[in-house]
């Protein structure tokens, strides 16, 4: 016989729990850990016949593959023994002095004692969280923003809000006004979440002088900045800016990661942050993940110590160069009035709006239908916005494939718009076929 769950807890049996028994038992913050809505849609996308605007993927096949293998073949022989165990939750010491050349780039002046290892910036943007956020915290981060950062956030459940930017990043005076108003209802942000050069997803960077501003303002308010890095050395045209951090070592927490100018494949990244926060993402680290691959960090050290490193960066640039600008070139000869982008100097995005009355996210079945994937704008907010923006990826498809995608994309935004004009709203278009599970886009 079975037992009716209200005879044993006093309440009605939630939703879904057939084919959930342990919905009863999540935690709270694992409530907002839902599949993306367009997951089925990306599963499509992901087929060959597909042109694919929206993840932003490194293109690794500039890599010196032979002698990144010689370099894995010679780790394995000569530090075998340490190579193959367990390694330092802060991580290996050669690896974090490697690590400081390259932050030094961008005018960073750091010890490797305050620099720790992590799998990816992504994990780094974990532990920062987990020790700065509790339930209802807020967070200011720009709009857009880069979306896994809002899921991260989320799942920590913060109150995420949002502080409006343009062409040239974040309004300094829009961040102070949501300051202004955080305080006089008695609250304060933990920390502002910024990607300044080159932003996932607008691939706009934060000028010189917005930088000056943004940091004094922080500062006269108490507010840790979190500057997320990753494509600050992808830089196609125009003069490198000064990292927040180099001007601000007692108040930003730096990410880094070699994802982009080295391979994701060694989910190898890092933050630098002031001593006592550095001790405390240690600890973090530890109780997560125990040690990192001691591995990986040291294949990426020997790159880093005998591979031209620099030299790599620039050949990844010319090439990422080619197809920013035959993107850019296909949008200014293809897209219907009414359409506007941005015009990164660097990175892999360029953040599109579309003209009055179109959807984006509505839009996609119709355009995967037609063979082309983008990803919509609503999911780099934490709010309802979005709707007539879209994130488009130049870094994987070759130039080709680029100026073919963004044909197949504006024959299906011609027929959104007379779509609109005819109806005065766009029908719902069937769903795509597809549901084999997809990860979330970087």
């Amino acid at each position: 016989m079975t037992t009716d769950p209200r005879e044993t807890t006093g309440r009605p049996a939630p939703q879904g729990s057939r084919i959930d028994p342990y919905v009863d038992s999540y935690a709270a913050r694992a409530q907002g850990m839902v599949a993306s809505e367009v997951r089925a849609l990306f599963a499509v996308a992901s087929r060959p016949e597909v042109v694919s605007l929206a993840g932003g993927m490194p293109n690794v096949s500039a890599l010196p593959l032979e002698e990144m293998g010689d370099i894995v073949r010679r780790v394995t022989t000569e530090q075998g023994a340490t190579a193959l165990q367990y390694g330092s939750a802060q991580g290996d010491p050669a690896l974090r002095e490697r690590i400081c050349e390259v932050m030094a780039l961008e005018g960073i002046d750091a010890s490797a004692e305050d620099v720790i290892v992590t799998v990816g910036s992504q994990q780094a943007l974990d532990l920062v969280t987990r020790v700065f956020i509790d339930p209802g915290d807020v967070v200011l981060a720009e709009a857009p923003t880069y979306v896994t950062a809002i899921n991260t956030f989320a799942a920590f459940q913060a109150d995420i809000q949002h502080v409006a930017m343009d062409e040239e990043g974040v309004l300094p005076e829009a961040l102070e006004e949501r300051l202004t108003a955080l305080a006089a209802a008695g609250r304060r942000a933990k920390f502002f979440y910024t990607v300044p050069n080159f932003q996932n997803p607008a691939g706009v960077t934060l000028t010189a002088g917005r930088r000056r501003r943004v940091l004094e303002i922080c500062r006269r308010h108490g507010l840790l900045v979190l500057e997320d890095n990753p494509y600050g050395l992808l830089r196609y045209e125009g003069e490198a800016e000064r990292a927040l951090r180099a001007d601000a070592p007692d108040n930003v927490i730096y990410l880094g990661s070699f994802s982009k100018t080295l391979s994701p494949g060694f989910r190898i990244g890092w933050a630098l942050a002031p001593s006592a926060v550095r001790a405390k993402l240690v600890l973090a680290a530890e109780s997560a993940m125990l040690s990192h691959s001691t591995f990986n960090q040291l294949v990426v050290g020997r790159y880093l110590a005998e591979h031209p490193w620099r030299e790599q960066i620039k050949e990844f640039n010319e090439m990422y160069r080619e197809r920013r600008d035959a993107m850019l070139a296909s949008l200014e000869a293809m897209m219907p009035p009414g359409t506007s982008w941005t015009r990164p100097e660097g990175g892999f995005f360029v953040w599109v709006t579309l003209p009055e009355g179109l959807d984006a996210k509505a839009m996609l079945p119709r355009a995967v239908g037609e063979r082309v994937a983008y990803v919509p704008g609503t999911g780099f907010f934490a709010s309802d916005e979005g709707h007539r923006n879209m994130r488009l990826s130049f870094c994987y498809p070759t130039p080709a494939q680029i100026r073919e995608g963004v044909r197949r994309l504006v024959g299906v935004i011609e027929n959104e718009a007379a779509l609109r004009d005819t109806f005065g709203t766009t029908p719902a278009p069937p769903a795509p076929g597809g549901d084999a599970p997809t990860p979330d886009l970087p």
